[in-house]
């Protein structure tokens, strides 16, 4: 399949009016997932809610969708509104002891730099390490390790596959941020093998904020219990006529931790753009991605910018005695909208985005320096 990349980015009307080259902040949403949305809305006000059985069933096909895209089973996702509602389940699933311990690394997100807010009286340590020593902090007490599968501000890329078996082998459950990756990213759990995986699909997914989905593996739906208990946590939910009353009899599949109802036109926008993701192809998508990073690490060299190609679609970038949050500003100001991150001037392209996009930060950056 033949992709017209131009085509492709005139669904995104942000991008008449700014360069935009921040999606590791936020993605741009398409107009296919705003109609998506719209629709639902449409349908909901033409039946006055009549059908929202139906909506049900519409959200099994996206979920059906996602796990496609990650290459699961429907069963293995669950929606969430965000990724630090999935890493809180799984760290308040853990039977912790005092003494025990979680591993993440130094400069995450702050998602898994703020764990000890959520398990502070249980006696539980944080160990943020360099990755450089990564492994020697894991050890027999550690119970939990996680991470982002890009980092936010370095980018960088951590052996996933590798990690997930060294923690495997210690019996040691594996958590793992996708936002940051997934949409632009492909994405194979079979290989990379995660007891859970968030994303938020507000950044490369280009979804609404709110619009989150997680995949739990089997092993880990065994002996994670749900945090919520809802309408929806019995398996005969849909009864509604005679709904359950008493103890929930649990589904078996990671629909189990939702509990309640769900933001159908969140969903529905965030479906749409999965179902284009699927059409144009995960590695098309991530062989642009990296294309236009790897272009961009070029360019901010030729300014004298220093920058380690990690492998992934973010390029940050160091400017000796330059403040990557004025540059960040003063760019803002021309509409050229980067980041500033840990000292980083951080570039992050998506498949939206083309040559011209970086030519234009490439000209604004040099009247700064």
């Amino acid at each position: 399949m033949s992709i017209d990349w131009n085509q492709v980015r005139a669904e995104f009307p942000a991008l008449e009016n700014y360069t935009y080259l921040n999606s590791a902040t936020y993605g741009q949403m398409p107009r296919r997932g705003a109609d998506a949305l719209v629709r639902h809305l449409d349908d909901r006000n033409e039946k006055a809610c009549s059908n929202f059985l139906d909506w049900y069933g519409q959200i099994d096909q996206i979920r059906a969708s996602i796990a496609q895209l990650i290459h699961a089973e429907a069963e293995d996702i669950a929606f969430v509104p965000n990724a630090a509602t999935a890493l809180g389940l799984v760290v308040g699933g853990i039977d912790w002891k005092p003494g025990e311990n979680v591993v993440t690394l130094a400069d995450e997100f702050p998602n898994m730099l703020y764990i000890p807010a959520l398990v502070e009286r249980r006696g539980v340590e944080l160990r943020e390490v360099p990755w450089e020593k990564f492994y020697d902090a894991i050890d027999e007490r550690t119970r939990l390790v996680a991470i982002s599968e890009v980092n936010y501000a370095t980018s960088l890329r951590p052996p996933l596959a590798e990690i997930s078996k060294f923690a495997h082998e210690r019996d040691v459950t594996f958590f793992v941020d996708g936002t940051q990756s997934v949409g632009a990213l492909q994405c194979d759990v079979r290989e990379s093998r995660p007891d859970m995986m968030a994303v938020h699909g507000y950044k490369w997914m280009c979804s609404p904020t709110g619009a989150g989905f997680m995949y739990v593996a089997p092993e880990l739906r065994k002996k994670l219990p749900p945090a919520v208990a809802g309408w929806r946590s019995h398996r005969d939910w849909r009864n509604v006529d005679n709904l359950h009353h008493g103890m929930p009899v649990l589904e078996q599949s990671a629909e189990r931790y939702e509990g309640g109802g769900l933001p159908m036109g969140l969903l529905h926008a965030m479906g749409a753009m999965v179902d284009w993701m699927l059409e144009l192809g995960p590695a098309a998508i991530e062989q642009r991605v990296l294309g236009l990073a790897r272009a961009a690490r070029e360019r901010l060299r030729r300014l004298g910018g220093e920058s380690t190609d990690t492998g992934a679609q973010i390029a940050a970038v160091k400017f000796a005695g330059a403040d990557p949050s004025h540059l960040a500003r003063e760019l803002r100001s021309k509409r050229v909208l980067v980041a500033a991150r840990h000292g980083f001037l951080r570039i992050s392209p998506h498949f939206y985005n083309n040559e011209a996009d970086l030519d234009r930060l490439e000209e604004e950056l040099r009247k700064l320096l």
